[in-house]
């Protein structure tokens, strides 16, 4: 793949079934995991698999009637992309910034905190 796009919501939801899926994975294996849960048509489905081969985020095989994918993109590589494109566009690439944001929101618990601290801890060696 050539270079990253931010996926939709809905195809990102695809992703993340695939994800947690050992390859290949069937349309109807999807539907089974998503169907419900998003009242999504076969059809739908369909639609999202095959716009997700055209952005070259899965490999698309035919065996028989049925067709299986493989995931191109691992999942680590897209929230790394994601990731860096939120802290880019809302932050100004201050991880600084998204810390404090969520620090002053209240989103981060003392024991978030602690994690992180560890965290930095353990980079710096």
């Amino acid at each position: 793949m050539d270079k990253m796009r931010k996926l939709p919501d809905a195809e990102f939801d695809i992703m993340k079934v695939v994800w947690a899926n050992e390859p290949p994975i069937t349309t109807s294996e999807i539907m089974k995991q998503l169907g419900d849960e998003k009242e999504w048509k076969i059809q739908t489905i369909v639609s999202l698999m095959i716009r997700l081969v055209e952005r070259g985020f899965l490999r698309s095989e035919k065996h028989g009637k049925e067709r299986t994918y493989f995931p191109l993109v691992n999942k680590e590589n897209y929230l790394k992309f994601e990731t860096g494109n939120f802290v880019k566009q809302f932050h100004e690439n201050s991880f600084l910034s998204l810390v404090s944001t969520m620090y002053d929101d209240e989103a981060l618990t003392d024991e978030d905190i602690d994690e992180l601290l560890k965290w930095v801890k353990e980079r710096r060696g």
